[in-house]
This record gives C-alpha cells, structure tokens and sequence, in this order.
C-alpha cells in the first residue's frame, strides 16, 4: 500500500480527533456544534480511529447509539480493508 493512503488516513484521523474535541468544546460553552453527519462521516471514510479516541478522551457521543455503533464498526471496516490491501 502506498504512502499517500496512509497519509490520507492519518490526516483524516487526526482531523477526525480534532473534530470531536472541538464539538466537546462547543457543547460544554453552548456555541456552534459540529454536525453529526460530519462526526460520523469522517468516521466511515477512514477517520474512525481519530473518532473513537475522540469519544473516549472526551467522553463526547458516548451515550448516543448511532455513535456507539457506527464509529466502532467503521474502524473494524478499515481494519479488514489494511489487511486485504497488505495481503495483495
């Protein structure tokens, strides 16, 4: 596998990370939020790591279901997806 996807995936990791912890921020002071969409987004397209550090750092989506399962599941699809690409 090439560099780029793994910088492509680190960068949507650490933008992932980054993401959640403004969201906390937001929530915690009442401004702007970041859309769900977007948190969960980042998430399915390779960002699912970064995210779910994010949940657990910041205990930020922990109780929401849709977080609890899409964002574990989307790590668990890029695993298998790694293997594949390194097994070629």
């Amino acid at each position: 596998m090439g560099q780029v996807f793994f910088s492509i995936l680190f960068i949507l990791n650490v933008l992932g990370f980054g993401l959640y912890a403004i969201d906390k921020h937001c929530a915690v002071y009442g401004k702007w939020r970041v859309p769900e969409s977007l948190l969960l987004g980042l998430a399915f397209v390779g960002g699912a790591y970064g995210a779910g550090m994010g949940m657990l750092l910041f205990h930020h989506k922990t109780r929401h279901g849709v977080f609890l399962i899409t964002v574990p599941l989307s790590f668990v699809l890029w695993m298998i997806i790694i293997v594949v690409l390194a097994l070629r």
